[in-house]
């Protein structure tokens, strides 16, 4: 029976992809009923934080065959009462027989509890099916939870010899319209968007999410401005401003404080790094503890290589453009004094490299050495 619960597992994996763009900071979550005879008669997917557990939709649809029969789902039933009811109960009520479960939640309120409570009313549990894809599925969330930081990843678009604008400031556009609407699909699925303060000033963005993949169009958007040099009539403000949070270093001007606050924004007062700079694990701990699981920094070459030395990021998404610009004052992807040697560098595992119309695409996981 193993290799028919690696294929269902796999089907509820496909079914938890649905809910990319709608579950954070929740997990996605694919659920696959079968009845006592083994035919599928239900499926689930978590479309949207706060809305239905997959397992929910799943019995829904397949309530009536479902009894005696087995659950197949990505994650670790709940079994506490959040914004829905636990599910280890709805299973229990549906007189499900059996749950295979890809891996545990990580969620201290649950966290092999919801295991253990199927087990005690008599429910046969299988675990660890497909459990590395299943924690790979949600590497954002698990990383939130064991850290209370979010998972953090640096998008870049960039020419083949790494430059993200020409001399002059110049970078529109470097790449594709396909690559530009990608980077603007990752915006959809991160929790939070953080950019640097010259990246303000040079370009103005707005910093929205423009595709409405999302069902909540909000985002929390973060400016590193250490001496607040934002501009209160910046385009940020235009349309939500409570969702921009600035950092700065303690005992900036109280006036511009204000005004930036008068304008809707929060402005947090974070400890400097050592290097006249924001403390970047200050900011991600108020993040993180703001309800946000994941950062897309879209920054320049310094706040790229901030992260970087820190060994804050745990990703890289890169566009890069079939473009050689040179020059020594042209923008790089990731500036700063840089490493001294090979050995001190950062180095990446490449999970996906593929073509997007003229550019190339290269997602990579940071490695600790």
């Amino acid at each position: 029976m193993t290799g028919r619960w690696i294929a269902l597992m796999r089907q509820a994996l496909e079914l938890a992809e649905r809910g990319r763009y709608g579950t954070s900071p929740n997990p996605m979550v694919g659920a696959v009923l079968l009845s006592r005879s083994g035919e599928v008669v239900g499926t689930g997917t978590h479309l949207r934080c706060g809305g239905p557990h997959a397992e929910i939709f799943a019995l829904k649809e397949g309530a009536a065959e479902g009894t005696g029969g087995t659950m197949v789902v990505t994650l670790e039933p709940c079994v506490h009462q959040g914004r829905t009811p636990p599910c280890v109960d709805a299973l229990l009520a549906a007189g499900i027989a059996r749950v295979v479960i890809g891996t545990r939640d990580p969620n201290p309120l649950v966290n092999g509890s919801g295991v253990e409570a199927l087990r005690s009313a008599g429910v046969e549990v299988v675990e660890g099916v497909e459990e590395e894809a299943c924690r790979r599925l949600n590497r954002r969330f698990f990383h939130w939870v064991a850290t209370g930081s979010p998972y953090v990843t640096l998008k870049m678009a960039m020419t083949l010899d790494g430059k993200l604008a020409a001399r002059g400031g110049r970078s529109q556009w470097i790449t594709s319209e396909a690559s530009r609407k990608e980077g603007y699909a990752l915006r959809e699925e991160y929790d939070a968007l953080l950019v640097g303060v010259n990246t303000v000033l040079a370009d103005d963005p707005r910093l929205l999410r423009h595709l409405g993949l999302n069902p909540d169009p909000q985002l929390l958007r973060v400016v590193l401005d250490t001496h607040l040099r934002t501009p209160s009539d910046a385009a940020l403000f235009q349309r939500d401003p409570q969702g921009v949070v600035i950092f700065c270093s303690e005992g900036v001007p109280a006036d511009r404080r204000k005004e930036l606050e008068d304008r809707g924004a929060a402005v947090v007062e974070v400890g400097d790094d050592g290097r006249g700079q924001c403390d970047l694990r200050q900011v991600l701990r108020w993040v993180g503890a703001h309800g946000a699981s994941s950062v897309l920094v879209e920054g320049g070459g310094e706040v790229h290589w901030s992260f970087l030395r820190e060994g804050l990021a745990q990703s890289v998404h890169a566009f890069v453009a079939p473009l050689v610009l040179g020059g020594r004052e042209a923008t790089s992807a990731v500036g700063g004094a840089g490493f001294s040697s090979p050995q001190e560098a950062v180095r990446l595992r490449f999970v996906e490299v593929r073509r997007l119309e003229e550019d190339l695409v290269l997602i990579a996981e940071v490695e600790r050495v």
